[in-house]
């Protein structure tokens, strides 16, 4: 099993600090072996964890930043809001840091649900039904550009004269596409048809199960062998509060098959580098194992 570190607190520091601190997580996580660096993508702080007025960057800028800045270390959207950007302009944009940081790049992607920026921004905010609409449409669009068939594209909500992608992204056929979410009736239904990856957070290993069921299930319909897809799990916890259960909960859901799991410290936590150098001591040599 892997682990992922997720860069969220962007308010350590103040603004004057943030291209430090940014690349000292990033150079710091690559260093102790974990196996992603990820962020959120929203443009106000999620009021879900701080107060929406706490500073948020911009997602794909900053990973655009990190590229140049480390070496080895997967980027990945945790995940990318599928009503933020349009579709092809969205996949020049993943091209872009996939070349940049030479394959590196990993296309996470969900429907969207932070209503406040939306409305905030001005950004349409349709109703959930349109939104995974529109995240199929999305997923079908990059899948066509990171490939040699640069025609057109007719969907319901997305219509557009040319697919052309130039460069090709550096990972072929494109960056791995993850999606995450748990849904069971239309998130998991589109990781067995389009994802490499899928991230979910679960309340323990038998929500995990359950929700590992369900997708195995929407796999046979689709005709895919559900060992194509890796299976990554989203934990907000402070490991080191109960090293030796969270271990125990990391090796029940390795049993299970989830293969990363992808660590957030906690909201009061003001000492990234910090929390990730006790990871590297404490817990990604034991998870390796």
């Amino acid at each position: 099993m892997d682990i992922g570190f997720h860069f969220v607190n962007f308010s350590v520091g103040g603004p004057a600090a943030l291209p430090t601190t940014l690349t000292a997580a990033a150079q710091a996580a690559e260093e102790v072996g974990a196996s992603w660096f990820t962020m959120a993508d929203h443009f106000f702080q999620m009021d879900t964890v701080w107060p929406g007025e706490e500073s948020m960057l911009e997602a794909y800028t900053s990973l655009g930043y990190l590229a140049g800045k480390t070496e080895r270390i997967k980027l990945v959207l945790m995940v990318t809001g599928a009503t933020y950007r349009y579709p092809g302009l969205l996949a020049k944009t993943v091209t872009t840091l996939d070349v940049l940081s030479q394959g590196r790049a990993v296309f996470g992607i969900g429907a969207a649900w932070y209503e406040r920026e939306h409305i905030g921004l001005g950004v349409p905010f349709p109703p959930v039904r349109e939104r995974f609409e529109r995240l199929e449409e999305t997923l079908q669009i990059c899948q066509q550009m990171w490939s040699t068939n640069n025609g057109r594209y007719q969907g319901r909500h997305y219509q557009l004269a040319e697919t052309l992608c130039s460069p090709q992204p550096i990972q072929q056929p494109g960056p791995p596409i993850l999606i995450g979410g748990t849904g069971e009736q239309k998130t998991l239904r589109l990781v067995a048809r389009y994802a490499d990856s899928w991230n979910g957070i679960f309340e323990s290993p038998e929500e995990l199960s359950h929700k590992l069921d369900v997708l195995n299930r929407h796999c046979d319909a689709e005709g895919r062998d559900p060992a194509e897809i890796q299976k990554t799990a989203f934990m907000m916890v402070d490991p080191f509060n109960d090293l030796d259960g969270f271990l125990t909960t990391a090796e029940q859901y390795a049993k299970l098959g989830i293969d990363l799991i992808d660590i957030m410290p906690p909201a009061d936590n003001t000492d990234p580098i910090g929390f990730i150098n006790r990871l590297g001591d404490s817990v990604i040599p034991k998870v390796a194992q």
